[in-house]
């Protein structure tokens, strides 16, 4: 069974508060009653591409470290 819209929304919420140290996000679903499916789940995809590329780079910055000798 494919998700509905409201569990679309729920889902992009719940992707939005993964970010720590920030306000909860709550949408109201009244503002995306105008977006289709599809556009929901291409918010969903950018979400977490967005997240895997700061992961990525959070993990290049980390190794920058490990050629380093300690003093």
């Amino acid at each position: 069974m494919e998700p509905n819209k409201e569990q679309l929304i729920a889902d992009i919420e719940n992707l939005l508060n993964r970010y720590t140290g920030l306000k909860p996000t709550h949408i109201d679903p009244k503002l995306l009653t105008f977006m289709d499916r599809d556009t929901l789940l291409h918010i969903i995809d950018s979400l977490l591409r967005q997240q895997e590329n700061v992961n990525e780079s959070n993990i290049e910055w980390l190794e920058q470290f490990k050629s380093h000798k300690p003093l």
